[in-house]
C-alpha cells in the first residue's frame, strides 16, 4: 500500500478521538507536518470522505463525510449476507459433503467471502478472501452474468483474457455466449476453468430488491462427476440459494 494511503488512513483514525478537528490538530494527532496534513485532507475532502465545517474564517475544522457511511453500510450488507447465508451453507455443505462457498463482486474480481470444505480426502482448498477474474469458474461467471448491460459492456471493453486452465475462455465472443447461457439457465456450471480437475455449479443469492448480492456455489472433483451428482447438486444448491433469498426478504420467485 502506498505511503500517501497510509497516512490517509492515519489521520481518519484521528476522528474517533474528536468529531471535528481542526488542521493544527490532525497535524498534532498525526505526528505529520501541516503541509502534509493539509494536502492529503484536500484530497480526502474532494473525494467526500472528509467535510469542512467553516464556522469563521479564522475557525475552520473537519468532520468524517457522509461518504464513510455510504462505505460502512455495504460493509454491514455485506456480512448480514454471511450472516444469513452460514447456516443454508453448513446444511448444504453437510448434505453433499462437498466444497460449499460464498462469493461477491468487488470492482472487477470475485472475491470468496465465506467457504466449508468437505471431508473428502481428494478436494478444492480455496481460502476466504481469495481473488479470481471474473470470466473463469462458476461463481464469477455467474456474478459477470448479473451484471446490468452497460457495466458488462463497459467490463468486456478493457478486458484482457489470461488463460488460467486449458479449459478457460479464452476469447469475448464465446464469454459473451457464456453469459447469455446462464442468464437463461438461471445457474453457472464451469469444468475446469478457474481450478484444474474441479467442476463447478453457482446460484445468484438476492437481496430484498431482487439485485443479486453474491454467488453460491459448490466445487466437487472432477473424478466424482456423473450426470446423477448434477441433477442433485443443482437442486439442493437452488434450494439453499431460495432459502437464502427469502430470509434475506426477497420473494420474487
Amino acid at each position: 500500500m502506498s505511503q500517501s494511503v497510509l497516512k490517509a488512513i492515519k489521520l481518519l483514525d484521528c476522528f474517533t478521538t474528536k468529531s471535528e478537528l481542526t488542521l493544527i490538530e490532525l497535524s498534532d494527532l498525526s505526528k505529520m507536518p501541516k503541509t502534509t496534513v493539509f494536502r492529503l485532507v484536500s484530497s480526502l475532502e474532494e473525494g467526500g470522505l472528509l467535510v469542512k465545517v467553516r464556522n469563521t474564517s479564522h475557525d475552520v475544522k473537519y468532520r468524517l463525510g457522509l461518504k464513510l457511511l455510504e462505505i460502512g453500510n455495504r460493509v454491514q450488507e455485506q456480512l448480514e449476507y454471511r450472516k444469513v447465508a452460514f447456516p443454508h451453507i453448513k446444511k448444504l455443505n453437510e448434505e453433499l459433503n462437498e466444497l460449499v462457498h460464498m462469493v461477491v463482486l468487488e470492482g472487477d474480481e470475485a472475491v470468496y467471502v465465506e467457504k466449508i470444505d468437505s471431508t473428502k480426502p481428494v478436494r478444492l482448498v480455496v481460502k476466504v478472501g481469495r481473488r479470481s477474474p471474473l470470466y473463469a469458474g462458476s461463481a464469477p461467471k455467474l456474478l459477470l452474468a448479473s451484471m446490468d448491460d452497460p457495466s458488462l459492456e463497459e467490463y468486456l471493453s478493457n478486458l484482457e483474457i489470461k488463460k488460467i486452465t486449458n479449459n478457460t475462455i479464452d476469447n469475448i465472443d464465446d464469454l459473451k455466449e457464456e453469459i447469455q447461457n446462464i442468464r437463461n439457465r438461471g445457474y453457472s456450471f464451469s469444468r475446469a476453468e478457474h481450478f484444474k480437475d474441479t467442476i463447478g455449479f453457482s446460484y445468484p443469492i438476492y437481496d430484498y430488491t431482487g439485485k443479486t448480492v453474491a454467488a453460491l456455489g459448490v466445487s466437487i472433483p472432477i473424478n466424482d462427476y456423473s450426470k446423477e451428482r448434477e441433477i442433485i447438486i443443482l437442486e439442493k444448491t437452488k434450494e439453499a440459494a431460495q432459502n437464502i433469498w427469502r430470509d434475506l426478504g426477497y420473494h420474487g420467485f
